[in-house]
């Protein structure tokens, strides 16, 4: 399956998990789950060394920067990246009863009921706690900056570097086979009908919600400029298509940065805010973290308040800096927060891990796509307040 990208090899697993759990024996399928245990067992292991390899350096570089177009462009990346958050919450409260209705999975409430278990099981216990990890690097990334040591920023930088191998070898390699047995295994419980028909509307009301808020997004952007939200759009449109095939925000930095002067921003401000956005924006990951993580949810039969939500939103936003250089980093930074802030168990957790995969390039596009328009709202603002790129450090 190597030949394929990504987003093919999941829906390669996903069909076979599901032509192969129709007919396989007890055996085979319990095989499935003895490697889905001990994958799901590395990646609970890995998840604090991920948060503190991504959030550590990400604070450590954006302290030393501590200028005022910096602080602008992050606030406006962070803001826009809540909102989008919160959008997808109502959007997903109001629609899932009808959009999802009579569709639940038991298995979630005894994930030993239906599937298969594995053959034995290899413990790997976590490091430290997700919160543990979290406040780590806070503490640290925050320390990093206020001495401003190169040392400590350096082997920070370096420790993601370490992470990120793990994930682009290890993790991202693996996914498509953890995803095969899931499927395989639902397949064999007779739980694979409900799963599929859950992808398809959550697929579509996913795209639609980036869609809505790039408008949004253009809207505000436009309306700052005097120019057209849509024309402003259609600018963007190959920063968008660019980054539906290389699924990274990082390699489409070039596409967005050339579309993005041609909105007629600032030459320097746009240099300084593409590359920085490309790393700290992700508002099209939340839309679809929040759509994928709600949708789970209700397929345990239970919901979850606004009050609930805004801690794991607020946390999420500073957890994924830096994910974007992964393919699936987002999700992947995310899961501490899923198990520990919302209580999703390891089938939760793969579910998860699925819905936002099969879609992955799509979140990435919405993304750089709205980077255009927060680089044209930091040259609005920063023009009016007459900042600078000299303001920056």
């Amino acid at each position: 399956m190597r030949r394929f990208g990504l987003l093919g090899r999941i829906i390669i697993a996903i069909i076979l998990g599901i032509a192969i759990g129709s007919f396989a024996n007890e055996w085979l399928i319990q095989l499935f789950a003895t490697f889905n245990g001990l994958f799901g067992n590395f990646l609970s292991f890995i998840i604090p060394l991920i948060i503190i390899g991504f959030i550590t350096p990400g604070i450590g570089y954006m302290g030393r920067g501590a200028g005022k177009l910096l602080s602008l462009t992050a606030l406006l990346a962070y803001v826009s990246t809540i909102v989008a958050g919160i959008f997808a919450f109502f959007v997903a409260k109001t629609f899932y009863p009808t959009l999802l209705s009579g569709q639940s999975m038991e298995i979630f409430s005894d994930p030993t009921e239906g599937l298969s278990e594995a053959f034995f099981n290899v413990e790997m216990a976590p490091p430290m706690e997700v919160i543990t990890a979290l406040l780590i690097s806070f503490v640290v990334g925050i320390g990093i900056a206020a001495i401003k040591s190169d040392a400590l920023l350096n082997l920070a930088s370096d420790f993601r570097d370490i992470i990120q191998l793990v994930i682009v070898k290890v993790i991202i390699p693996l996914l498509p086979f953890h995803i095969f047995g899931i499927f395989a295994n639902m397949t064999h419980a007779g739980q694979v009908a409900t799963i599929l028909s859950v992808f398809a509307k959550v697929f579509v009301m996913i795209i639609i919600l980036h869609i809505l808020y790039l408008i949004l997004q253009y809207s505000i952007a436009g309306s700052l400029r005097k120019q057209n939200p849509f024309k402003m759009l259609k600018t963007m449109s190959p920063a968008y298509f660019t980054a539906l095939g290389t699924q990274s925000s990082a390699a489409t930095i070039p596409v967005t940065l050339k579309q993005t002067k041609t909105l007629k921003v600032r030459s320097n401000i746009a240099d300084f805010t593409v590359p920085l956005l490309a790393n700290i924006h992700l508002s099209g990951s939340t839309i679809t973290i929040l759509s994928c993580a709600l949708a789970v949810v209700f397929l345990q039969g239970e919901t979850i308040s606004f009050l609930s939500i805004l801690p794991f939103l607020l946390m999420l936003g500073v957890t994924m800096i830096a994910a974007p250089g992964v393919p699936g980093g987002a999700v992947m930074a995310a899961i501490g927060l899923l198990e520990t802030m919302l209580g999703f168990g390891p089938t939760m957790v793969s579910l998860m891990i699925a819905l936002y995969l099969s879609q992955d390039s799509f979140g990435t596009a919405c993304n750089v796509t709205g980077d255009g328009a927060i680089t044209s709202i930091t040259d609005s603002i920063s023009k009016k307040w007459n900042i600078t790129e000299t303001d920056n450090g």
